[in-house]
């Protein structure tokens, strides 16, 4: 998983599909327990497939993140097919999404 330090206080995650997205997925849940607070900017455009524990992984990363810490987590670049399990789940009410990388980036700098 690649994960770029995209500047001070922005992570930018760039996650693969399954099976190295549930991988990808729990290095990060132990790496923001670390870490300094951090927005995270999600870059799902590898991503073809989401199962119940990469939405487990997801809500504990948000819990870590926007609750927690009280940063922003982007969720960027979702084909239809992983947009599709957002939806049917009601969690598309919990995250923030951004059509594209660059989209998810600039909503870090805007308070909200």
């Amino acid at each position: 998983m690649p994960v770029e330090q995209w500047s001070d206080d922005v992570l930018l995650v760039e996650l693969g599909d399954d099976p190295s997205c549930t991988d990808d997925l729990n290095g990060l849940v132990d790496q923001l327990g670390e870490d300094k607070a951090s927005h995270v900017v999600f870059d799902f455009s590898n991503v073809t497939y989401l199962n119940s524990s990469n939405i487990a992984k997801l809500l504990k990363l948000r819990k870590v993140v926007a609750i927690s810490h009280q940063k922003r987590m982007v969720l960027c670049a979702i084909n239809s097919h992983v947009w599709g399990v957002f939806l049917i789940t009601g969690l598309e009410r919990l995250f923030d999404f951004a059509d594209s990388v660059a989209e998810g980036l600039a909503a870090t700098q805007i308070e909200g």
